[in-house]
């Protein structure tokens, strides 16, 4: 069973409400678009492709909060302005935006039906691009192999197979036998929600800190890591969530494929490398509490939601349209070979 996180029928967006998770399965209907921006800030919905297709929603939201009071083009603006300031890292809410923003007319009824048809149509692209992705990644998937992954890059995050676990879902499907490790990723403990979600659908997953995963791949035979992610620069740096840059330095280390899932909306061929990218720094309470739990000293607190894994630490970028290596030149030719 893989579970859906996002649903979308004649203006109500149904969200499952990934904070409840794994305790409660629970989803939230959204009629306001603000609403839907203070889910994302929230992370009621997560991960950088799901994020996308929820602000795409938010925008057709805000077309039916339209009051006609005020222009309908600035008001729009407006909307698009205030869903683009909930996640600064994650390109694809900048790239679904910006899209969405051009369906936008003077007639507000057809503009209606414009987003709508788009942002379902940016849905529909996900979908294709995690089939695409576990194509290109089930090869790396044998009989035997083990695995570590990071942040939840799963179903949850995107429309339907995630991205560094799409191959996970389609392996399965084909009955190969095969292991997971799948770290917790503290602070806000995206990683168990890919225990949850993979083990909801029978893969054998192990969930483990942030911590333990160079001892695992010090006592295992790692086949790979593989991890999502939220950004990629033109030089094949890869942002993603906190605690991916050390467990590149691990498998580096111990001779470790390190392959990176990277569907092509979350290129951005605009900052050369990982250190233009800003870094969004969260609720320095999301480290010193669980839930409403205090379980650290009254002290400073750095809190980066992200870091930065430079080029020269990853083996490949899987992305739906085959693996490339992460460089210039490769992406450079891939982006050349699209448009084309």
């Amino acid at each position: 069973m893989t579970l859906q996180s996002i649903h979308y029928k004649d203006g109500v967006l149904t969200l499952l409400d990934q904070t409840q998770l794994p305790q409660n399965i629970q989803y939230i209907d959204f009629t306001e678009y603000d609403a839907v921006a203070a889910a994302i800030e929230n992370m009621i919905v997560r991960g950088a492709p799901a994020i996308g297709i929820t602000a795409a929603y938010g925008v057709v939201l805000g077309a039916y909060n339209y009051n006609e009071k005020d222009n309908f083009l600035q008001y729009m603006q407006l909307v698009i302005e205030r869903l683009a300031s909930t996640r600064p890292t994650a390109i694809n809410l900048l790239w679904a935006l910006n899209r969405m923003e051009k369906a936008i007319t003077n007639d507000v009824s057809q503009s209606i039906k414009n987003l709508e048809q788009l942002a379902q149509t940016i849905f529909e692209e996900d979908k294709r691009i995690n089939e695409q992705i576990g194509h290109h990644t089930l090869p790396l998937i044998q009989p035997g192999s083990i695995f570590i992954t990071h942040c939840n890059p799963g179903s949850l995050a995107t429309s339907i197979l995630g991205t560094a676990t799409a191959g996970f879902y389609l392996a399965h499907e084909k009955d190969i036998s095969f292991k997971v490790y799948s770290d917790e990723t503290r602070p806000r403990f995206q990683g168990a929600l890919t225990a949850f979600e993979l083990s909801q659908a029978g893969i054998d997953v192990t969930t483990i800190t942030d911590s333990t995963a160079a001892t695992i791949l010090q006592q295992q035979q790692v086949t790979a890591v593989i991890v999502g992610c939220d950004r990629i620069a033109l030089n094949g740096d890869v942002v993603n969530k906190i605690g991916t840059l050390p467990l590149a330095i691990a498998a580096k280390f111990y001779n470790v494929p390190f392959y990176v899932a990277a569907p092509t909306p979350t290129f951005d061929l605009n900052v050369h490398s990982g250190d233009a990218i800003p870094i969004e720094e969260r609720n320095q309470k999301e480290v010193t509490h669980v839930a409403d739990h205090q379980i650290a000293a009254n002290v400073q607190v750095y809190n980066p939601a992200f870091d930065i894994t430079p080029n020269n630490l990853i083996t490949g970028l899987i992305t739906e349209h085959g693996i490339i290596e992460a460089n210039k030149d490769a992406i450079t030719k891939l982006f050349e070979e699209i448009k084309s």
